[in-house]
């Protein structure tokens, strides 16, 4: 009982003739018993299969951990299949992650790629680009604790704040001292953003640098300075937020590379 052909993300063996079904290629699962093949092994396929319980679906919310994948890099699939139609198509337009999707499109995206968890539709057939990149950011902005949590905490003990800190060795360490603290998952899923972010910011075409990007992703990434932050300490905390952020986009690309690249098999080939 097949559906029609979906796009892997993550590589897994053909059950007719056991070679690996590599990321991106285009594959077969039954709808009963969810057995994967390759599209040209399909005439080999039992006819008989055993029904097996559906995949299971995300929580509506939770910590990044609870998307993440069994091996590394622990990058969430809707993070990674995000990110690789932004890139795809969306790097010539104007305003990338500032312009805002329709709101709608962005929940009803949202709770189909929640509700489908590891096998996700293809967002091929998302018309407008911003609504990719607004599900990516609901998504982020979801999570119970932010991807970033506690990063800039420990660098308000260095002589000037996180937000404040000169671009000096002393501070670069620090920084990538707490990075390398971060929970694996929050950890690997900020390396590959940064570097998705440092292509859009390469793009003439978004006109999105690292200032306007930070202004973005800050108050989403980095959290509060505290549990339950007043209105005053929320409207206090985003200029310092948006620094933190800046300052994470302005560490070398080979350091957010050292986290993700060790093991490909989650992420688009670079």
């Amino acid at each position: 009982d097949p559906v029609p052909p979906l796009q892997v993300i993550r590589p897994e063996p053909c059950h007719v003739c056991g070679s690996r079904i590599r990321f991106g290629k285009t594959a077969i699962k039954c709808c009963l018993c969810q057995l994967l093949l390759h599209t040209k092994c399909r005439e080999q396929c039992p006819s008989l299969c055993t029904p097996r319980p559906h995949h299971h679906a995300w929580p509506r919310e939770g910590v990044l951990a609870d998307f993440a994948p069994s091996t590394p890099p622990l990058v969430p699939t809707l993070v990674v299949q995000c990110v690789t139609e932004v890139e795809a198509r969306g790097l010539t337009e104007t305003g990338l992650y500032r312009v805002p999707g329709a709101e709608q499109l962005v929940r009803e995206w949202k709770r189909k790629l929640l509700r489908a968890g590891g096998a996700l539709p293809a967002l091929s057939s998302v018309a407008d680009i911003h609504v990719v990149c607004g599900v990516l950011k609901d998504f982020l902005r979801g999570l119970k604790e932010p991807l970033g949590e506690g990063i800039a905490s420990p660098l308000t003990v260095l002589p000037g704040t996180a937000t404040d800190i000169p671009d000096d060795a002393a501070s670069d360490t620090a920084l990538r001292h707490v990075v390398s603290k971060l929970p694996p998952a929050n950890r690997d899923t900020l390396a590959f953003l940064m570097l998705h972010l440092l292509r859009v910011s390469h793009s003439p075409d978004c006109k999105m640098d690292v200032f306007n990007l930070s202004r973005v992703f800050g108050p989403t990434l980095v959290g509060h300075s505290s549990a339950n932050p007043t209105p005053l300490a929320i409207m206090e905390d985003t200029p310092r937020q948006c620094k933190v952020v800046a300052r994470l986009l302005s560490l070398p690309p080979d350091f957010w590379r050292g986290f993700v690249e060790t093991e490909q098999e989650n992420l688009v080939p670079v």
